[in-house]
């Protein structure tokens, strides 16, 4: 029988995700500083508040408080009416050295030699139904909110937008697997207060929505996955009503609760440990990243349709504990799921310094990650700049979701003769 399946997506404005944002930008401007740094920083922000919490193991100083502002006021909480403002709240840094007794277990002699920050299991997944290999409810999920937040900023077709937003696809398989149509679209949105009455208020946000967000989302999208929109699907557009109270001041938002949305949507699995603010030696970070590159170049390069990659760890401890492999009975190689993983933990070195060396992850990069998923987006080289009144400025080269690109496609195909 036909089935429904459904993801979610948050804005960048989502209290979860100004924590996020805040938590990543602290971790890029330790490792501009000092690569070497060990971060592991919590961020709760609330009504006209931000808290900053966690473990750092650094060479170098920073004014915490002045870049949580930037990222708040980059964001747009920029208005006092917002309740939430970068020029306007308190921070308060409870942040403090590292545990010895963690960091002994990671810092070695030789860094190949580095033990995993974390005991835990990691999963990366991918799937041929897009063309980033990323489940097709997540990605509209993702598009819509990143679309509406361009139509916030630009403020000219749609000039009543704040920056909380939510949005949730649900889509109908055939038995085979495949997308048949979009049945749901959920999208709940932040807004200025209206002169007009509530009714007339929704109508004009659902009218908009539809007519103008959602035609730019289509456009963004591949022609045969277009052809999933019909007229059929049903529309909830801010269905409890009003949503002008909303932001940290709507609800209280903490660094690592948008595991999923920041994953496959609630495809494949998750191991459960969160990832920003976390620097790559905590291997619920690297090694995710680690098992999304390797079953994105396993998926590409005609392995299977779809695949998920399990590794695990000991605290401490230099070699991943297993790898596994589920390729949902997808496989194209004549091979069962226990012996494409033997190939996999040959293809990829999954120790936490390979990973680390491999990805480049000890570079400011993460900031970028905290929002729409850390997973699907394109790899991009740019020039960052870090300021600091203690440090001076810092420009930096660096490349963006380096876990995206499909560098071992070629090895792959002749690892599994293809």
């Amino acid at each position: 029988m036909p089935y429904l399946f459904t993801s979610e997506s948050v804005s960048e404005g989502h209290p979860d995700k100004v924590a996020d944002q805040i938590s990543d930008a602290l971790l890029d401007n330790f490792l501009a500083f000092d690569p070497e740094s060990k971060v592991a920083c919590e961020t709760l922000v609330t009504t006209g508040q931000v808290v900053l919490a966690g473990e750092v193991k650094s060479d170098t100083y920073l004014d915490v408080q002045n870049i949580a502002r930037e990222v708040i006021n980059k964001i747009g909480y920029t208005k006092g009416e917002y309740q939430f403002s970068g020029d306007s709240c308190g921070v308060i840094s409870l942040i403090h050295e590292q545990s010895q007794d963690i960091n002994q277990g990671v810092d070695r002699g030789s860094k190949e030699e580095q033990g995993a920050g974390d005991q835990g299991m990691m999963f990366g997944y991918a799937t041929s139904e897009t063309e980033n290999y990323m489940p097709l409810a997540l990605d509209i999920s993702h598009k819509i909110l990143n679309t509406l937040a361009e139509l916030r900023r630009a403020n000219k077709e749609i000039s009543y937008l704040r920056p909380d937003a939510k949005a949730q696809v649900t889509i109908e398989y055939s038995d085979a697997n495949e997308p048949i149509r979009i049945d749901t679209i959920v999208v709940s949105t932040q807004h200025d207060a209206f002169d007009a009455d509530d009714e007339k208020m929704l109508a004009k946000i659902k009218s908009d929505i539809i007519s103008i967000l959602i035609p730019k989302v289509k456009a963004q999208l591949p022609v045969e996955t277009q052809k999933l929109f019909d007229n059929q699907i049903k529309y909830h557009i801010n269905p409890t009503g009003k949503f002008v109270i909303g932001g940290p001041h709507g609800d209280t938002g903490l660094t690592g609760r948008k595991i999923i949305v920041d994953t496959y949507g609630g495809k494949g699995a998750h191991g459960g440990g969160a990832f920003s603010g976390k620097d790559p030696s905590k291997v619920d970070r690297s090694a995710a990243y680690a098992a999304r590159h390797a079953a994105k170049n396993l998926v590409a390069a005609g392995v299977a349709d779809e695949i998920l990659v399990q590794v695990s760890y000991a605290i401490g401890v230099v070699k991943p504990t297993s790898i596994y492999v589920d390729t949902y009975g997808t496989s194209k190689v004549g091979l069962s799921d226990g012996d494409i993983a033997k190939k996999v933990a040959q293809l990829f070195d999954m120790r936490p310094f390979a990973i680390e060396d491999r990805l480049k992850l000890r570079n400011p990069i993460y900031l970028e990650t905290a929002a729409y998923g850390h997973m699907g987006k394109t790899p991009v080289t740019i020039t960052k700049i870090f300021e600091s009144p203690y440090n001076g400025r810092i420009e930096k080269e660096v490349e963006l979701f380096t876990w995206e690109k499909l560098d071992k496609v070629a090895e792959v195909k002749a690892a599994f003769s293809l």
